[in-house]
């Protein structure tokens, strides 16, 4: 048929669950419809444009919503290109932008705009963006969100960059009244500074950085964040939840009726402290990779859902600040970087629907493959799962009906958009090249 594009496959992931034969039917980037157990026949003579997907597995495409792209001002640690084309590989087909570690941060409208100009036409995934709440920036809000800024982000402990300073409570009482009735969710690093904590002193050794930063942090900052999404009622999430011994703060806070979602990571479900090698700074993140106790709790939370999602956070900066010759964690970097892997590290279970948008994955869970430089898209290849074995294997990466990645063709063009803030987030401004 006409402005249609079929999607043919064997297995293909429908409601329930339930892995079917299927023909996706595409039309304007959405799915229009999908016919059950089809005449291969009959698709091929119906539509133009059919592409079978044979025996691997079709399913939506992942939503990674926390990403460190850094551009513009620290494009030479990640840029637009090379965040969304790893993220393509790795099947996801949209991301949200954090507002650091760019110059400027994402903190007023005019930065937005200079984010999003940078942005233009680099894009092989579709991206939006959040803001960030600083030191007396509370009047910059709501001009950002009416922008399009999805929420906002902010530290309670320095974030690593001085032109993104952490906030205090008197700050998040200025902003969160001007958030009131806004819709708005804020995102919190949920680290309080609790004192000084010493750990064996040698900084080649990673249980030096882990006794640095306790639980404890974590559950002070936690107790904050509840109480202020109990007072003003505006939406709060929990980024990369590591300690499990904060959850029973936000189970209680839930049922007081806090509007509260929380989330961890691909690192904090798969690594362990214990297995850090010496001096192995690209496993340092913050907070940091707990025991694996801690992670069996954390797995039982997201399978009781109390944990709402998992996401990449991905960090990537230039090797020298990863302080891999003198492999010192204390003076390291800390930000993993996974974005193009957390598929097969997690392997969500989505389904494919009509009156969605068309994007979506074909990939092979079963398959195996080894993570190698080579392999690895983002634009530093420092990341802890170089030399692992992982399970699942991107063929193919279709964003609104069109395909963005394709194992066996790397020069295909930048198609993606731009998301804005809207009732349900959904394309606003076309295709940004």
């Amino acid at each position: 048929m006409a402005g249609q594009t079929a999607f043919l496959g064997r297995r293909v992931l429908l409601d329930g669950g339930k892995v079917e034969p299927a023909c996706i039917v595409v039309e304007d980037g959405r799915i229009q419809n999908v016919i059950k157990s089809p005449n291969v026949a009959d698709i091929r003579r119906q539509f133009s444009q059919v592409h079978d997907a044979d025996d691997l597995l079709i399913m939506p495409g992942v939503v990674d919503s926390h990403v460190h792209v850094n551009e513009p001002g620290r494009t030479e640690w990640e840029g637009y290109v090379t965040a969304t084309k790893a993220a393509a590989a790795g099947g996801i087909t949209t991301i949200v932008d954090m507002p650091l570690n760019s110059i400027p941060p994402t903190t007023t409208l005019t930065n937005f705009n200079e984010k999003m100009k940078s942005a233009r036409g680099k894009c092989y995934t579709d991206v939006a963006f959040w803001g960030g709440i600083v030191p007396n920036n509370e009047t910059d809000l709501v001009p950002m969100l009416d922008a399009g800024i999805v929420g906002f982000k902010c530290f309670l402990i320095h974030s690593g960059v001085d032109e993104f300073p952490a906030v205090d409570r008197s700050d998040l009482e200025k902003a969160f009244a001007q958030l009131q009735g806004t819709g708005a969710v804020v995102l919190f690093h949920a680290e309080l500074d609790c004192g000084s904590f010493e750990g064996p002193g040698d900084p080649g050794n990673y249980r030096t950085f882990l006794e640095s930063r306790p639980e404890v942090m974590e559950i002070e900052a936690i107790k904050l964040v509840c109480g202020m999404c109990l007072k003003y009622r505006v939406r709060c999430h929990i980024v990369h939840l590591s300690a499990a011994s904060a959850l029973p703060l936000i189970r209680e806070a839930r049922r007081a009726g806090a509007p509260l979602t929380v989330e961890t990571c691909h690192h904090y479900l798969c690594l362990d402290s214990a297995r850090v090698p010496r001096g192995a700074t690209q496993y340092k993140c913050c907070p940091p990779i707990r025991d694996q106790g801690n992670q069996g709790q954390l797995w039982e939370a997201l399978r009781a859902r109390d944990i709402d999602m998992v996401v990449s956070d991905h960090s990537p900066c230039i090797p020298e600040l990863k302080n891999l010759q003198k492999g010192d964690f204390m003076e390291a970097w800390g930000g993993i970087s996974s974005v193009q892997l957390g598929l097969s590290l997690f392997g969500p279970v989505l389904s494919i629907k009509a009156g969605y948008d068309a994007d979506f994955v074909i990939w092979d869970p079963d398959a195996t493959f080894e993570v190698t430089e080579e392999k690895i898209l983002h634009r530093n290849k420092l990341t802890p799962y170089i030399g692992r074995k992982l399970k699942g294997v991107v063929h193919t990466t279709v964003l609104g009906g069109r395909v963005v990645y394709d194992q066996s063709s790397p020069s295909l063009p930048a198609r993606g958009n731009f998301l804005f803030r809207s009732d349900d987030i959904k394309r606003q401004s076309g295709p940004t090249n």
